[in-house]
């Protein structure tokens, strides 16, 4: 019988242990410092901003407390009401475009996973509009909706014309809030549908086996079985698209810029505009305490996101 290998003696293992540890350290340490840069100063940064009032170019900031708050939401007469808007056309978006991507993802996702030939090809078509979406497309978007583009030229000569819209889908202050909705639930709709196809497919067939035997029709284990098993991916995908409504900006400023006559302004926007587009006016502080704003509704609405599926399921 060999003998086992002789230890090591302890200053050696210790002097091993410490190279390692020093070496894991090593590999961390630029992951650490990038997270220390991006992460913890820029919000301690921003965090501090919005207890200020500064132009971004001037040496010394304005300490004002918390003034930035109270002005937008409520003590300033030309802030505030722009802020409500906002608040309101983004609560606005917050609602429909989930409830776009649910109410046409999931019908999708049912029927293609009732295809048997063909089902790779039809989840890539249907996904194209997520993997395509960004500046280009909405730009694209952009000529299509315009008054004398595509659409408009195709509703008259399909005997719609009074679906036109004259001065474009995007000038008309009544249907540039909705057909913003319908372009954000183009690209919104593919993850839904994947998230909920996926989800079919996990249904354990011994379920769907039992609903059939106690003679519950398509609809109704559609309805009463499968659905209520979905939950928690319906949850995934509304939570989703609120927090990019709450968030996102880019397709507003690209193709509205906000108007026509800030009908389309949401806070995302309403934040990037007192940041950027306010010349020198002291309003960083006040797009960083929007932002703020934004954040602490993101996080509650996260928070009431997880105690609805935690009460459901």
């Amino acid at each position: 019988m060999t003998s086992p290998l002789p230890l090591l003696p302890r200053s050696a293992a210790g002097r091993r242990r410490l190279r390692e540890a020093l070496t894991g350290y090593a590999f961390l340490l630029p992951a650490v410092a990038l997270f220390a840069v991006m992460g913890v100063y820029t919000i301690g940064y921003g965090l501090l901003l919005s207890l200020a009032r500064w132009n971004g170019f001037t040496p010394h900031w304005t300490w004002v407390g918390t003034a930035n708050y109270l002005d937008l939401l409520y003590r300033d007469p030309t802030i505030a009401p722009i802020v409500r808007s906002a608040a309101l056309r983004t609560l606005v978006v917050m609602i429909a475009v989930p409830a776009l991507a649910v109410a046409v993802g999931f019908p999708l996702a049912v029927l293609l996973n009732r295809i048997t030939r063909l089902r790779a090809v039809f989840r890539t078509v249907y996904f194209l509009p997520y993997i395509t979406a960004g500046i280009a497309v909405y730009y694209a978007w952009t000529y299509v909706l315009q008054p004398d583009s595509s659409l408009n030229y195709l509703l008259k000569h399909l005997g719609l014309g009074s679906l036109s819209q004259p001065q474009g889908f995007l000038g008309n202050p009544a249907t540039a809030l909705p057909t913003l909705i319908v372009v954000m639930s183009w690209s919104a709709i593919p993850v839904a549908m994947l998230l909920y196809l996926t989800g079919l497919q996990a249904v354990d067939s011994s379920v769907l086996d039992a609903a059939a035997i106690d003679g519950a029709g398509g609809l109704r284990t559609m309805t009463a079985v499968i659905w209520p098993l979905l939950r928690p991916i319906t949850a995934a995908v509304v939570m989703l698209n609120m927090r990019d409504a709450l968030q996102g900006f880019q397709i507003f400023l690209v193709m509205t810029n906000g108007g026509p006559g800030g009908h389309t302004t949401v806070l995302g926007l309403e934040s990037y505009n007192l940041a950027f587009v306010n010349a020198l006016k002291p309003t960083l502080g006040l797009a960083s305490a929007l932002g703020w704003l934004l954040f602490v509704a993101a996080l509650l609405l996260s928070a009431l996101n997880v105690r609805v599926l935690r009460s459901r399921t």
